[in-house]
């Protein structure tokens, strides 16, 4: 069964375009945008947030799935891709564009869902859990899958992709984006 291409969003596609004029290469892919829709969409009222703006594809596709009770807030460090991804939400009160360090973000929290694609999901993990309320979804992309347990990446075991995977407060699992890409995808618990 050949399954029909859906179209891309209008402001994915002018994220894109920022990106490619900016020469910005670490945007999310559109199987990871998809899941990004799905689950803005699964809270209807929820705040959303996104750690790692770059150029707005992934706030894009959130945005694709935001209800119209839902508000989104994301950060970006750098300011002229934050300046120029605010400008692709400007007509919409419920997006917000933060510039600076992704612990802007302790302001807003909790959330319901949170796209952690910058700052935090290395350097402070721990953070990141927290920052989500209960029944809140956490997605977390650019993983290389693994067929071993514990997971491993270039013949370690990799203990970020273990933090999440069995954090006590987490339901995680990891999902295959590509044949070379994965994510983890976690609900915290009540």
């Amino acid at each position: 069964m050949v399954m029909a291409e859906r179209a891309v969003p209008s402001r994915v596609a002018a994220a894109e375009r920022v990106a490619s004029e900016m020469g910005f290469k670490k945007s999310c892919i559109p199987e990871v945008g998809r899941l990004l829709g799905l689950a803005a969409a699964s809270k209807p009222h929820g705040v959303v947030a996104e750690s790692g703006t770059g150029s707005g594809v992934g706030t894009a596709w959130l945005h694709s799935g935001l209800g119209p009770g839902a508000r989104l807030v994301t950060v970006e460090r750098d300011e002229e891709l934050a300046r120029r991804a605010a400008g692709i939400f400007a007509d919409d009160e419920r997006v917000g564009v933060l510039t600076g360090d992704w612990r802007l973000l302790d302001q807003h929290a909790p959330f319901d869902v949170f796209f952690c694609d910058g700052g935090g999901k290395r350097d402070d993990a721990q953070r990141v859990v927290e920052y989500l309320a209960p029944g809140g979804l956490l997605v977390l992309d650019d993983f290389t899958p693994s067929s071993h347990w514990p997971p491993r990446f270039e013949g370690e075991v990799d203990e970020l992709r273990l933090f999440y995977l069995t954090h006590p407060a987490l339901e995680a699992t990891e999902l295959l984006t590509t044949p070379t890409s994965s994510v983890i995808v976690a609900t915290r618990r009540p």
